[in-house]
């Protein structure tokens, strides 16, 4: 009899570390759907979509709050230990990853909100084409999570590279217009913004990686994250005097 609830208890043990591993992937499904949401309000300037994606954002924060709950009630009623501990305690670290990444695709909408009132300025179509890249670092970051693939967590990884000197491209391009023609200095500060809440967001999905390595490994993912020129803003010849952009408050 002691035997049979032992293996009941193990059983239902396994069960909620399914059940957490499935609030996750619906979380990241949502916050996935949430950065396409805003990039398709960009490229179309549906201003409509974009208020959704910002009404949208309670509930990633909700799922997030359900995750920790879970969370804190498996370690206090179950005590894992090994693997079921590493499990647990990555569940909160991607949830609070996904949690940033709902928000920073709802910063993206806000800017979406602003830039519909202003004439359109050319680099926007090189946003939502940097945007799709970091949508599916975010599907494959997750497809990793589900299979606890350690290879595709890693190839994640390195990709962040490549969406950082987009982001470096960008940037640069878009200084080069407001020099060009100062009218367009709102309207490309407002796209600055985006690049660099996009950019953020493959930043998480490169966190995540890094979880996921340590979930199934037990060890941290060795090495210097692959980044690329995202730091070199050097400006095109001449430029000295095109206005740098403020840091985004919500970064």
């Amino acid at each position: 009899m002691e035997q049979r609830s032992s293996d009941h208890t193990v059983s239902a043990f396994g069960e909620e570390l399914r059940d957490l591993g499935d609030m996750i992937v619906r979380m990241g499904g949502l916050a996935e759907a949430q950065l396409a949401s805003s990039l398709q309000a960009l490229s179309r300037r549906d201003s409509d979509l974009a208020a959704k994606v910002v009404t949208a954002d309670a509930k990633v924060d909700e799922m997030e709050r359900e995750v920790d709950a879970c969370v804190v009630r498996l370690i206090a009623l179950r005590q894992p230990v090994a693997d079921d501990l590493r499990n647990a305690v990555g569940a909160l670290k991607i949830a609070a990853d996904i949690e940033r990444i709902g928000d920073y695709a709802a910063n993206v909408a806000k800017r979406v909100l602003v830039l519909n009132q202003l004439p359109l300025v050319r680099p926007v179509a090189g946003v939502p084409s940097m945007g799709r890249i970091v949508q599916e670092l975010i599907n494959d970051v997750l497809d990793a999570y589900v299979e606890r693939d350690v290879r595709k967590a890693i190839d994640v990884w390195q990709r962040d590279e490549e969406v950082d000197e987009l982001h470096t491209s960008l940037f640069r391009e878009l200084v080069t217009d407001m020099m060009e023609d100062p009218r367009n200095i709102t309207a490309c500060t407002h796209l600055m913004f985006i690049a660099k809440n996009i950019e953020r967001i493959g930043d998480h999905a490169t966190n995540i990686a890094e979880t996921i390595h340590f979930l199934v490994q037990g060890t941290p993912l060795r090495g210097q994250r692959p980044k690329g020129a995202d730091q070199d803003y050097s400006l095109p010849p001449g430029g000295t005097d095109a206005p740098a952009p403020a840091k985004d408050a919500t970064e």
